[in-house]
Parts: structure tokens; sequence; C-alpha cells
């Protein structure tokens, strides 16, 4: 989960849930995991040094205690991020990488298994292309396109190849939202009528964040001055005559060297769509993984500029709504501006699966609260205090053999994530979040921007795979 994302639990509603019995759901975490190959050595590259590679790099190491693997590998059109990324890989496994400013150089190389993409939201889709069409495995970052035509070249040429590619979408791998899905399908808690996802933050999201590590500051004593001038003064170690501007764009339109747009590309529309691309992009998946969907039926979005009115595009507060094709109703919000008791709910017609906590916690309960039983609703609410009968039966979903569950989740460096692509790659069988799955959450995202900057609802057309305004089927 998402450093910034964190949140505390509501106190007052675990201790209804404390008295519920644990579910003990019968899967051992491991189980999750593909069965182990040969042990030949995997040579892996990081393309993209930015601070998401530092993640990259860092679940490569805790891999290579599992597994025989390493990273030789580095390339990036920056010189100071190269360099850097070089000396992160040089001190994790004792060995010089080779460097490469133009990924095409760095593709000719033979020995290279599989290439780990962490650039820029509107570079991975591209990038993931020339990767598997080099002939190297993939690991790429979400989300896996925002712009539709890119998505779908990318998507068919991982399909018309036989490269194992893996998704950024490291919750895929989780033993606690592989275990959500698996009590939907029970039949638990009925057909789904609605998921609700609230995923919030009071910062500055991501106007500045570590070129290093990624990471922005989470609390308020964390932003002071001195903190926000040691990450502006980055843009003044940016130079022009350092990087390829016009590399970096990728067939955006020219414009001037601009090294805050450079650094800070998620404020900004032609590059991401913010909050859509970062959060909802893992949301959205989430969605799929849990109901077994695969594209929206419609989207429409809104929100706006309400708290860092700091000259970014983007939102920093929004939400939108998804319809699917199985008949039910998915939205997502998140405030920047507030960071009050992020969630995700769950609600079928015989019950209800909530989760506590932001991106990826992993403390959930089932009950039959809401069902049909309770058609007016069966809590009490007396002096703010939430009580419900025992019929509702509130249960804290656990997994055998995972570490226990709790409002924060695991972190974004997923070493169960990365280690099921190298097992991918040794087995030659598809990963956990495999590019379609990339390609259904890129669907939903980029109507979400399309539908926000619009200001219209907008639909999909399965057969087409095409954006359209107006309704396909009209529902009864």
């Amino acid at each position: 989960m998402s450093d910034d994302a964190k949140q505390a639990v509501d106190r007052r509603t675990f201790v209804k849930q404390v008295a519920g019995t644990a579910l003990l759901v019968g899967m051992d975490a491991r189980s999750y995991g593909r069965v182990l190959g040969s042990n030949n050595r995997i040579r892996l590259a990081q393309l993209g040094c930015g601070g998401r590679s530092h993640g990259h790099v860092h679940m490569v190491q805790m891999a290579s205690k599992q597994i025989a693997v390493e990273c030789v590998a580095v390339c990036d059109i920056w010189t100071l991020a190269r360099e850097r990324r070089a000396a992160q890989v040089q001190k994790a496994f004792n060995s010089q990488p080779k460097t490469f400013k133009y990924s095409e150089d760095m593709l000719e190389l033979k020995d290279i298994d599989g290439v780990m993409i962490a650039t820029g939201d509107f570079q991975h889709a591209k990038l993931c292309t020339e990767v598997v069409r080099a002939g190297k495995d993939c690991y790429v970052e979400k989300p896996f396109a925002n712009v539709l035509s890119e998505a779908k070249e990318a998507r068919d040429a991982v399909k018309a190849s036989k490269q194992m590619v893996q998704m950024g979408s490291q919750h895929r791998s989780e033993p606690y939202q592989l275990a959500v899905r698996d009590i939907i399908r029970s039949g638990r808690i009925g057909k789904i009528v609605h998921i609700e996802q609230e995923w919030n933050v009071n910062e500055e999201r991501w106007r500045f964040v570590d070129m290093d590590t990624g990471v922005s500051p989470a609390m308020e004593q964390d932003r002071s001055m001195e903190w926000k001038k040691l990450l502006v003064n980055r843009e003044s170690k940016l130079k022009e005559e350092d990087t390829d501007w016009k590399r970096w764009l990728l067939g955006k339109s020219d414009r001037p060297f601009d090294p805050h747009v450079y650094l800070e590309f998620r404020l900004y529309k032609d590059f991401s769509s913010g909050i859509f691309d970062q959060w909802m992009s893992h949301g959205s998946d989430l969605v799929h993984l849990w109901t077994d969907e695969s594209y929206p039926e419609s989207v429409v979005a809104s929100g706006g500029v309400y708290t860092w009115d700091d000259g970014r595009q983007n939102p920093d507060t929004c939400i939108a709504a998804v319809t699917y094709p199985k008949g039910f109703l998915y939205t997502y919000k998140t405030v920047f501006g507030n960071s009050y008791r992020s969630f995700s709910r769950i609600q079928g017609r015989d019950g209800t699966i909530a989760n506590y906590g932001g991106e990826g916690a992993s403390l959930f309960s089932v009950s039959s609260e809401g069902g049909r039983d309770e058609y007016s609703g069966s809590v009490k609410v007396t002096n703010l205090r939430a009580t419900s009968p025992d019929i509702d039966h509130e249960e804290i979903v656990r997994v055998v053999g995972a570490e226990a569950p709790d409002s924060q989740g695991p972190g974004d460096d997923s070493v169960v994530h990365v280690m099921n692509w190298l097992r991918s790659m040794q087995s030659r069988s598809q990963p956990n979040a495999n590019v379609d799955h990339g390609f259904s959450h890129s669907i939903v995202t980029i109507m979400a921007a399309q539908s926000y900057w619009s200001g219209k609802k907008l639909y999909w057309d399965p057969q087409k795979e095409e954006i359209v305004d107006q309704p396909l089927v009209q529902r009864d």
C-alpha cells in the first residue's frame, strides 16, 4: 500500500469486528505463488531510474534471497538518475551494472532476460511494446497506458509475443485480496450491487517527491520549508544537456524544456491523469479481481483543484462512477485535502465485505449486515457508538500462513509479486497480473480522465474497443 494512503482503523467499529469469530480462509498464502522452475540465474535491467525504480531494485534484492536473480543493467536518459540507480544496484548486488542512456542500446544485450519499466505514466505502454519486440520479458508499472491506441498496440504486441509480462498491480499477488475474491465467488454475500472505495490523504501529492526513493512527505511536520527547498533544488540539478528532452516527450507535442514538468509529470494532463492513473488504476484492478469483470459499461467523473492551487492541472479531489455489465456500480473517490478514514466496501444482496484503510489495506471483515433481512438497516447509533446485532455474524478475514491483517497492508515493494513474475519467466506460464488485466484497468482510467475533462458520461463498446458518448444498451 502507498505510504501516503495509510489510515487508522476506526477503533469503535473494530471493537465490533473483534467480537465476531475470525474467518479462517482455508488457503496457504504460499499456494498463490507459482511452482519454481529451473535455478538458472535471471538477469534483469531497469528501464527508467526515478523514484519507483528504487523500489524495483529493492524488490529484486529481496527476491534474490529466494531465487537466483540480479540486476545487471540500468537505463535512463538523465545522467544523474542513471548514476544513482547504478550505485544502488552496485550496493545491493555487489556488482557494477552496465549503464545506458537509450533503451534500444540496452535491449541489444543478449544476456538480459527481463526489463522492469518505471518511467513516466505516458511512457509505459510504448516502452513495453519496445521491450517485448526485443524478445525480453517485462515488468511494467501501472498504469499500463493512458492513451487507448497505445494500450491496444502494447497489448497486441505482448499477445503476439512469447514474453511474460507482469503489470505492477501488486495486489493481484496478495493473499487477502485473493481471499476476498474467493469469498465473493463462493456466493456468501450474494450478487454484488455496489463497490465503493474512498482513499484519502491530506498532502499535496505528487508535487514534492524524493527523486531517489519516490517518497513524498506523509505528515505535516515533514513539510518544512527546508524539506521543500531540498526537493525543489532537484530541478536545478536537471540540466537539459544531461538528458534528452525530445526523447522524454516520446511523441507528445514539442515544447520548451521544463524541468518541473519532467519531474512532476503526474500533475499535468498531457502526461498523466494523476489520481486516476496512479490510484484508481489499483482500485479498478481490485474491482476486476474481486468480481471477475474485464471492462466497464460506462464511466462518469468529476472533481477539481480545491486544496492545492499550485499550478497543477490534474484534480486534487475527484470522484468517478463506473457501471459494469454484470449489473453493479463502482464508485471511486480521493480527497487530497482531508485524510479521514480511507476504506473500501463491497455490498452484496446477502451481506457486506468491509475493508479498513487505503489502497492495499489487508484488514477485511465479512458479515450479513445490509443483507436481505435488514431492509432498512440494522445498525443503531447511540452517542456516536455503533452496535450491530449478533445476527450479522461479522468476522475478520484471515489467511492461513499470511501475516496478520491490518489497516495498512503491505508496502509498494511487493516481493511476492515480483517473485510471481520471476517464476512465470522460468515456467513460461502467465503471471498473476497479465497484460489483459493491464488493458482492463487502462480502459477504466482512460475513460475516467476523458470524462473528467469533457464533462460527459462515456461508454465502452467492447466489440469495437472504442469509447463512445452514447449507451449501447438501454437498461429496463
